[in-house]
């Protein structure tokens, strides 16, 4: 196991390992350990009781954050005529059909976010390989296939957030930057929690979130107590 920096292990002593802390007193002490050079990216961990080899546990969905993410989305568009139009009228970074798949079977993935009309899949799932191992692929469950491709740059420009169950059964997702109030990183994980609870399926029995931590990028986890959102 990689040793700890001494920055790494002066925050962790702050941290009370057998507490549960209050969202927003957990939010406060990610905010205080952070020694990041950088605008850190702060982090929820969701350890749920689900059987990801049950398709009717797989979590996965997207959620608009009310204080977005801190990031500048690149946004692209698979579309064609008066969608492409939109699309760029909505503000994506670029849009286009066979030459954006083209482009990017070259070795482009200069972009954060990949949206596509459903009569563009077609050549869209030629780039399965590329995109679907870095999460970038186009999914109607993330409301990245969609012919209102309008609302889908706006909402990614204005901070949509993806979550996905790992094979484990755990759900990670970005809250915001370390430089934001901490109101406005509560705001966007208390979204977050009411998502991932109301995405609860209907087969799991007993405690659906066993275990839930906040954390930025270089920080220790801080355990947060669930009665208190």
């Amino acid at each position: 196991m990689a040793k700890k920096s001494k920055q790494y292990q002066e925050a962790a002593k702050l941290v009370d390992r057998d507490k549960a802390y209050d969202v927003t007193e957990a939010v406060d002490l990610v905010k205080k350990m952070d020694f990041a050079k950088f605008d850190a990216t702060v982090e929820v961990a969701f350890k749920l009781n689900v059987d990801t080899k049950q398709a009717d546990q797989q979590l996965r969905g997207a959620v608009v954050l009310p204080n977005g993410t801190g990031k500048e989305q690149t946004v692209i568009v698979f579309a064609k005529g008066d969608k492409a139009k939109e699309a760029e009228a909505a503000g994506a970074d670029f849009v286009g059909e066979a030459d954006l798949v083209a482009k990017i079977q070259d070795g482009w993935l200069d972009f954060d976010v990949a949206i596509a009309t459903p009569d563009m899949m077609a050549q869209v799932g030629r780039l399965g390989r590329v995109l679907g191992p870095k999460g970038l692929m186009p999914n109607p469950k993330t409301g990245t296939v969609t012919m209102d491709v309008a609302k889908a740059v706006s909402d990614s420009k204005a901070g949509k957030v993806t979550y996905r169950t790992d094979r484990d059964g755990n759900v990670h997702v970005p809250v915001g930057k370390a430089s934001f109030d901490t109101d406005k990183l509560v705001g966007n994980f208390k979204t977050i929690e009411d998502t991932i609870v109301k995405a609860r399926p209907a087969s799991v029995r007993g405690t659906f979130i066993q275990n839930l931590v906040v954390t930025s990028t270089f920080t220790p986890a801080v355990r947060v107590d669930l009665a208190s959102f």
